[in-house]
């Protein structure tokens, strides 16, 4: 990574959905599913699907910040899931499925705070937010085949039903920011 790449962390409901969203961004160098935020080292996909590890189901997004900023990724999150269900986006329920943003540093903290309290104030939201801010622990790499899930199984119905909306609510309020 050169002295512009900076990294985030963002667990919002099933991984497939969040990795189809931010791939999209211009300026988004590389996005990885994952998991964060559990008990455990080197969980895999069962452990964590039965909710017995205490991870989410994240990503870990590399992008290139003279391109785009910190804020406008928090702005996408926050655009393309529901942060006012707790451990629950859609059918997906359980902790591994949890609103959470994950912090590289305290400037990340502060910026991810400072969003979710103008979101609350501005009342962009019906429900409180839910949305837990913590320091990043561990980031552990999901299988393979969970990389690039929705650009290789578009057919798929969870992907029609769950990720095709998420799609096109990121087109049509960004248009001028994607790839």
């Amino acid at each position: 990574m050169d002295n512009t790449t900076e990294t985030a962390i963002f667990a919002g409901g099933c991984f497939w959905c969040t990795e189809a969203v931010f791939k999209r961004i211009d300026g988004v160098l590389e996005v990885l599913p994952g998991y964060i935020g559990g008990k455990i080292k080197n969980p895999c996909y069962r452990e964590v699907a039965m909710g017995i590890t205490g991870h989410a189901e994240a990503v870990k997004i590399d992008y290139d910040a003279e391109k785009v900023s910190y804020e406008f990724l928090l702005e996408v999150f926050f655009a393309t899931h529901d942060p006012t269900t707790l451990n629950k986006q859609g059918a997906d329920v359980g902790t591994q499925y949890r609103s959470e943003i994950f912090c590289i540093n305290e400037e990340q903290k502060e910026k991810a705070t400072a969003f979710i309290a103008w979101l609350t104030k501005e009342k962009i939201f019906r429900d409180p937010i839910v949305t837990k801010v913590s320091m990043a622990s561990p980031f552990y790499l999901a299988e393979d085949y969970h990389f690039n899930y929705y650009d290789a199984n578009k057919s798929q119905p969870y992907c029609q039903l769950v990720i095709n909306p998420k799609i096109n609510k990121l087109q049509s309020y960004y248009s001028d920011k994607l790839k």
